[in-house]
């Protein structure tokens, strides 16, 4: 259209419209759509937003031009559209600047990360191998604090599985003899072992439960109760010294033939040693573990609450297995992260915000003819919303139109 124009017009309309001589070449060149991809690559970032805000402010500066006929203040509206071409160069150099600035800060923050990758990594195998001895000493802590003898209750139950397994391996080839002479079939040991281990674990649990009723009976002098318990304890002593003991001391028999000649032990001596040793027996775990043991595990049995003095707040505490020192550094690092990340988001949006903030100070001082934003950003928060740039807009242009609202303001 301006080739086809003559004189005046045609110089008038190469003023006006000189920004379309050069933008396409600026356009292309900013794009390098035919360059090796590194170099398209490093034009695309650092060349083709400052070229776009370039041509915009450039056709914004003709129209802005044109206003300047009808305006007022048209020395102060001139000089604020040059400091607005001065604040889009500064906004050029802070968008490389800030570029540069993000570069540094994301390698800083990734080498700080995997320093904490390693470190955290370190940290947690430490975690896993002290673990065990972190549980046990937890786990014996609560025992020394509380007032439940769990030492003797696990040695109570302890005592008694070994008793059970002892007399299932004393009393299987007896149980087998007795099932096959009444079955008239062979019965192999495994599938007779389980059940009767079971069988003898409440058998002996069943001992301690009454030898601790007893104890209890003599405590408090009931007559009738001591004699009624003596009684029930005298015929538990008969079944576990014919049926249990006494299969015991008959293992025994081959050692003692070892060292005499015609040795035959006899029911008396075999009844007399079985009951001796159960009496020997009952009164060393007794004494040792059962006393306190047993009346625990029969509260437990019967349902009956079974109190603790441990502080409130400890069970809270023992649910975690991390050290202290370890939740201390998971948290630092966590806070660490999120606030890098915050800084690396902050440094990655305002470098293109400085241009696009002087960009649109053109179309302000077009419509307003005053800028929005202060060139050059120094931080994010100076990004305010757009409630509150709406604000400044509507209260400057206020101020223009009526200077009895600035006078009213200021006051």
């Amino acid at each position: 259209m301006v080739e086809t124009t003559n004189g005046l017009v045609n110089i008038l309309l190469s003023v006006l419209l000189f920004p379309m001589y050069f933008q396409t070449a600026f356009i292309a060149f900013a794009w390098g759509m035919h360059d090796p991809f590194w170099l398209m690559l490093t034009k695309r970032i650092f060349l083709l937003l400052p070229v776009l805000a370039s041509i915009l402010g450039c056709w914004l500066t003709v129209g802005s031009l044109l206003t300047v006929i009808f305006r007022q203040s048209r020395r102060q509206f001139i000089t604020t559209l040059i400091i607005t071409w001065w604040d889009l160069g500064k906004a050029i150099v802070a968008f490389w600047g800030g570029l540069v600035n993000f570069v540094f800060r994301f390698f800083v923050a990734l080498s700080g990360l995997l320093r904490i990758t390693i470190l955290g990594i370190w940290q947690l195998i430490q975690e896993i191998i002290f673990l065990p001895f972190r549980l046990l000493g937890r786990v014996f802590g609560a025992v020394g604090r509380s007032n439940i003898p769990w030492i003797a209750l696990v040695l109570t139950l302890f005592w008694c599985l070994i008793e059970a397994v002892i007399f299932t391996y004393v009393t299987t080839p007896l149980v087998i003899d007795t099932f096959s002479n009444i079955t008239g079939e062979q019965f192999a040991e495994n599938m007779i072992r389980i059940p009767l281990f079971i069988f003898l674990l409440f058998i002996v649990l069943g001992s301690y439960s009454v030898l601790s009723t007893f104890v209890e009976a003599t405590k408090k002098k009931d007559i009738g109760a001591i004699i009624g318990i003596g009684v029930i304890e005298v015929i538990v002593l008969f079944v576990e010294v014919v049926f249990l003991y006494r299969e015991f001391v008959d293992a025994l028999v081959p050692w003692f033939a070892q060292y005499s000649e015609n040795f035959e032990l006899g029911i008396f001596w075999t009844l007399a040693i079985s009951c001796f040793a159960w009496f020997g027996i009952r009164s060393l775990s007794w004494f040792l573990f059962a006393a306190h043991g047993t009346p625990t595990l029969m509260k437990i049995i019967q349902g009956k609450q079974v109190r603790s003095d441990l502080p409130v707040g400890e069970p809270a505490r023992a649910k975690t297995v991390l050290s202290n020192g370890y939740i201390e550094s998971l948290k630092e690092n966590n806070a660490w992260i999120q606030a890098k990340g915050q800084e690396l988001l902050e440094a990655l949006m305002l470098p293109p915000l400085q241009v696009v903030a002087a960009a649109i100070n053109f179309c302000i001082l077009l419509i307003s003819g005053d800028h929005l934003f202060e060139i050059p950003l120094r931080n994010f928060a100076e990004v305010t919303d757009s409630k509150h740039l709406l604000d400044k807009i509507f209260n400057d242009r206020r101020k223009q139109v009526n200077p009895v609202y600035a006078v009213k303001e200021n006051i």
